[in-house]
C-alpha cells in the first residue's frame, strides 16, 4: 500500500528555495518523491542548491514580485517538468526598525513582497489545481502573525494578512479538491541566525526561556511539516495555521 505520507508523482513549486526554509522543505520534499521546482533570484545559488538536492531538483531564476511573469513561469514549470500538485509559498522579506521610522515605501515593498506577490502567483496556479481537482498550496506565515513582537510592524502586518488570505481561499475554493494551509515557523536555525545570535547572547537566552522545548529549529523540520501538509496524511486538514516553533507561540 502507498504510503500516507508519500509525494511519489507529484510536483511541488517552492519559492525563494535556494536557501534556508525554503531549501529544507524542498530536501524534505524530494527524499518524500516529489519533483520539486525551485525559484530564487541568482542562477549562482539556484545551481548551488541543486547540485545539493540532485536530479528531482529543477531551477527557474525568478523574483517573485514580478507577477506580470507568474503565468509564464507557471506554464514553463508544467510543460517542462508536470502539473503543478504543490505550490510553497516561500520567498519573503524582512524588514525591522522602530514603526516610526518605517517609510510608506518599505512597508509597501514587504507587503508586495510578502502578500500581493504570494496572492498573484497563488492566482496563477490555481484554476490547473481546480481542473485537476487536487491541490496544496502551503504559506509560509511568522509567530510573527500569532503575537506581537517589537519593530516589525511591516513584516507582522504581511503575514497576518497572509493568514486571512489562506482562510478565504479555503472558504471559497476547498470544494474543489485544492487545499489552503500556513505553516509559522518559530526561531530557525540559520547561518543569520546564529550571526545575530551570537552578537547578542542576551537575545539568545531570551529566546530560549520563552520556547518550551529550550531550543530553536531547524529548516528540515519546517520540511517535515510542509511534507505532512502537502501529502494524503491531511487530505482532510484545510484553513488552519500549523506554528513549527518548540511551543514559542504559547511559551511564558
Amino acid at each position: 500500500m502507498e504510503h500516507v505520507y508519500s509525494l511519489q508523482g507529484k510536483v511541488a513549486l517552492i519559492t525563494g528555495a535556494a536557501r534556508g526554509i525554503g531549501f529544507g522543505i524542498a530536501q524534505e520534499m524530494i527524499r518524500m518523491g516529489a519533483r520539486v521546482v525551485i525559484t530564487d533570484l541568482a542562477e549562482e545559488s539556484l545551481a548551488k542548491a541543486r547540485a545539493e538536492l540532485g536530479e528531482s531538483c529543477f531551477t527557474y531564476v525568478n523574483n517573485v514580485t514580478k507577477k506580470e511573469k507568474h503565468a509564464d513561469l507557471v506554464a514553463r514549470v508544467e510543460q517542462e517538468v508536470g502539473p503543478i500538485n504543490i505550490l510553497v509559498n516561500n520567498a519573503g522579506r524582512h524588514g525591522k526598525k522602530p514603526s516610526l521610522e518605517c517609510s510608506d515605501d518599505e512597508f509597501e515593498a514587504i507587503l508586495d513582497t510578502n502578500l500581493h506577490s504570494i496572492f498573484s502567483l497563488i492566482k496563477a496556479v490555481l484554476p490547473g489545481m481546480m481542473e485537476r481537482g487536487n491541490g496544496s498550496i502551503i504559506n509560509i506565515s511568522s509567530m510573527s502573525a500569532i503575537f506581537g513582537l517589537p519593530q516589525v510592524s511591516a513584516y507582522s502586518s504581511s503575514k497576518t494578512a497572509l493568514l486571512g488570505l489562506t482562510r478565504t481561499l479555503t472558504a471559497e475554493y476547498s470544494g474543489s479538491g485544492v487545499r489552503f494551509n500556513c505553516i509559522a515557523p518559530g526561531f530557525i536555525e540559520s547561518k543569520m541566525f546564529r550571526v545575530i545570535m551570537t552578537a547578542d547572547p542576551v537575545r539568545e537566552q531570551k529566546i530560549l526561556d520563552r520556547t518550551p522545548m529550550k531550543r530553536v529549529g531547524t529548516v528540515q523540520e519546517i520540511g517535515y511539516a510542509a511534507v505532512f501538509l502537502a501529502s494524503d496524511a491531511a487530505e482532510f486538514i484545510t484553513g488552519v495555521c500549523l506554528p513549527v516553533d518548540g511551543g514559542a507561540a504559547i511559551g511564558f
